[in-house]
């Protein structure tokens, strides 16, 4: 399956052939799209936890709709929902486990629990993704990077941080200086809840300085590098260092 689009806040890989290309499918039926109006209003009237019953509904939809339609929708939330390969990757909470490897003093494995043991850093930052969209005030909680990083004892040689996803396809990178940033967290809460599959639970990465690309769905390994290592979408010609800037109408200088 040919794939062309990955985790919200991010653009399109260099142009598809049109043979090849699945977003050239057939449009959504209105019925379908009146369907899923109503689901979102029913989300708004009953709450967050059927609004993320929708969510995980959505997602799937959202991927394989070739006419953005969905988008629209109050069920969407504001987000836009991608893979790279094809399908939304699953682990249980129980069976989740973070590795912290590579150039440290102390290879480390963590449990979902161990990190919600570890002091909480919660902000409410926007999700902005590099095609111009944005969601606003989002609610997250989760562990500075920072604390990770002192936990396992970063090695003098390490430089620069490569981020693994369990989805197996998509990898991310930060500058050291940029991962021990404050508003750098791994998160395991997101809108008031515990992160989704579909956004990239059970723990992801959020970057809140910069664009979505740089917030890595399904995170399960962070290591320890003694230079940048270009992620999936970096060496698809985007920007290493993502900061969020004036190219879609604002200019958010990265202030610690």
């Amino acid at each position: 399956m040919t794939t062309v689009e990955h985790s919200e806040g991010q653009d399109t890989p260099p142009t598809i052939p049109p043979e090849q290309d699945e977003r050239r499918g057939t449009p959504v039926g209105r019925r379908v799209v009146l369907g899923m109006a109503g689901l979102g209003v029913l989300g708004i009237l009953v709450g967050r936890r059927v609004q993320n019953w929708i969510s995980d509904v959505m997602a799937p939809i959202q991927a394989a709709d070739p006419t953005g339609l969905t988008q629209l929708l109050p069920a969407a939330g504001g987000f836009r929902f991608y893979t790279i390969t094809g399908s939304f990757p699953s682990k249980s909470a129980v069976d989740y486990r973070l590795t912290i490897s590579g150039l440290v003093d102390k290879p480390v494995t963590l449990t979902l629990d161990d990190l919600k043991a570890m002091p909480a850093t919660s902000m409410v930052k926007d999700f902005q993704c590099v095609t111009g969209w944005r969601v606003s005030s989002v609610h997250w909680t989760g562990v500075q990077l920072g604390y990770l990083l002192d936990l396992a004892g970063v090695q003098p040689a390490g430089k620069a941080l490569k981020f693994h996803s369990f989805d197996e396809a998509d990898t991310e990178s930060l500058t050291l200086e940029q991962a021990r940033r404050s508003d750098v967290i791994v998160a395991y809460e997101m809108l008031g809840a515990p992160v989704t599959r579909d956004h990239g639970g059970p723990v992801r990465l959020y970057v809140a300085p910069m664009y979505g690309y740089k917030s890595l769905k399904w995170l399960d390994g962070i290591e320890v590098t003694s230079s940048v290592i270009p992620g999936y979408w970096e060496n698809n010609g985007y920007d290493v260092d993502g900061w969020i800037g004036g190219s879609n109408g604002r200019d958010d200088t990265p202030v610690d």
